[in-house]
């Protein structure tokens, strides 16, 4: 079984409200909804930390190097760069 914990949660009565409201629509309950919310949040954090000790670890000079390889031919159809992409560069 799984350890539980409670925390007193105060809420801005808009946000009450509007909680209210979704997980009536989601027909779930706040409780559960809460629990979700949380754990996306915690999952988005965690990505962005993840990403963040990546990046630092990269090796620049491999990349540009391996860009370097790039050939010459023009794009297949398709894989144009937007104009507005070309436009601002």
């Amino acid at each position: 079984m799984t350890t539980m914990s409670n925390y007193a949660l105060r809420l801005q009565a808009s946000v009450m409200e509007e909680l209210k409201r979704v997980v009536a629509e989601e027909g779930t309950t706040m409780n559960q909804f809460i629990n979700v919310a949380v754990a996306e949040k915690l999952a988005a954090l965690r990505t962005a930390q993840y990403f963040k000790e990546r990046a630092e670890r990269a090796d620049l000079q491999a990349f540009w190097a391996i860009l370097d390889q790039a050939g010459t031919e023009a794009p297949r159809a398709g894989d144009e760069l937007p104009e507005h992409v070309i436009s601002n560069s």
